[in-house]
């Protein structure tokens, strides 16, 4: 499968007893805290398709659960990426990350090679520990839409 030109970034969720509590994930190749991240694939015919695709190989998400898409969209330096320039040539310099949530009812998740560890936690403890300001800006979207009732 060839790498489409985005990124995706799920924050998986669950809410008990009025209380929110998000996954948030540790990497196995760096130090570093963040949500299900990952790229899309030509074949995927949509973000969203991308989206549970990836939550699906990384923690074992059903890619029947409730998804959300978010409105924030950030832009993702394409030297993140070791083989981008040789894909997708060298005037590309930036690719968007589009964000969803995915509302579950289990707390039990597989995980992938790709992290070590995750944790359900609350909004501030996430908002702490997270590495990068795409997945806390994705985060603070995410938590002020569950709390006027627009995702629920």
């Amino acid at each position: 499968m060839a790498r489409a030109k985005y990124q995706v970034l799920i924050i998986p969720y669950y809410i008990e007893n009025d209380t929110v509590k998000y996954g948030i994930f540790h990497r196995s190749d760096m130090d570093a805290w963040q949500f299900i991240a990952g790229g899309g694939e030509d074949e995927d015919v949509s973000e969203l398709v991308s989206a549970k695709r990836e939550a699906y190989e990384e923690a074992g998400i059903d890619m029947s659960s409730k998804y959300s898409a978010l409105d924030t969209i950030s832009s993702i330096p394409t030297s993140c990426f070791s083989k981008a320039r040789k894909v997708w040539g060298e005037e590309c310099l930036v690719i968007p990350e589009y964000s969803f949530a995915v509302n579950l009812d289990r707390t039990k998740l597989e995980l992938s090679h790709e992290h070590i560890e995750y944790e359900w936690v609350g909004y501030e403890i996430a908002n702490k520990r997270l590495q990068y300001d795409s997945n806390k800006t994705a985060l603070w979207e995410l938590d002020n839409k569950i709390k006027l009732g627009l995702i629920k």
